[in-house]
């Protein structure tokens, strides 16, 4: 997992969808402080939270982690 290419594709997905840190967190059912450090790659955000995450954003986890360029895989 590329770290720094997390919390790009996080703050950008949340900015392209003009979300607010406080509104995602709610999303995942955590406070806008937690949802901060896994946005500036300060903690590693657990994997059932990413889940959520990227079901929010309709993309794969394999974008989100930086292991792909494609947003959603095809098979």
């Amino acid at each position: 997992m590329n770290k720094e290419v997390m919390s790009e594709r996080m703050r950008g997905l949340r900015e392209d969808h003009d979300y607010t840190q406080k509104y995602v967190a709610y999303k995942l059912g955590i406070d806008q402080r937690a949802y901060s450090t896994y946005e500036t790659g300060k903690r590693e955000m657990p994997v059932h939270k990413l889940y959520m995450l990227c079901e929010l954003y309709g993309v794969s986890m394999d974008y989100m982690v930086g292991r792909s360029g494609k947003k959603n895989l095809e098979c």
